[in-house]
């Protein structure tokens, strides 16, 4: 995985003026390779590898959208959660007013503590 270092440029956070290794992304991998790549493993057709996706994906993120927990295995668990302003008095909270966003928030399987998903992983300094 590339890095490069990056100066933290957010004046409110403690970290402010510090380095900070940030991963570089090169590319992105479209449906459309990740299709022909699982049909090829799989010796399943292109159309049928696209309708499960698409279908998982609608499934998912009903399931999401509904507050529900969604575990794959052999992936791991995403789940949504609330960005929101904090308030002094729980009477005075208003969710159109204090409610920033909501984030996915991914876990990777974990087996006694270890993530497969991150094993293998080495750094290599942008050049």
């Amino acid at each position: 995985m590339k890095y490069k270092i990056k100066k933290e440029s957010k004046p409110n956070l403690a970290t402010f003026g510090k380095y900070k290794a940030v991963a570089v992304h090169d590319k992105t991998i479209e449906s459309k390779q990740l299709v022909k790549e699982v049909a090829r493993r799989m010796y399943i057709h292109e159309g049928t590898i696209n309708g499960v996706i698409m279908t998982l994906a609608e499934v998912v993120n009903s399931h999401l959208r509904d507050g529900d927990r969604v575990r794959l295995p052999d992936w791991g668990m995403m789940k949504l959660e609330i960005e929101s302003a904090k308030v002094d008095d729980p009477k005075t909270f208003r969710a159109k007013k204090h409610i920033r966003g909501v984030r996915i928030h991914f876990l990777p399987k974990s087996d006694e503590g270890t993530q497969e998903l991150y094993e293998g992983i080495t750094f290599e300094k942008e050049k």
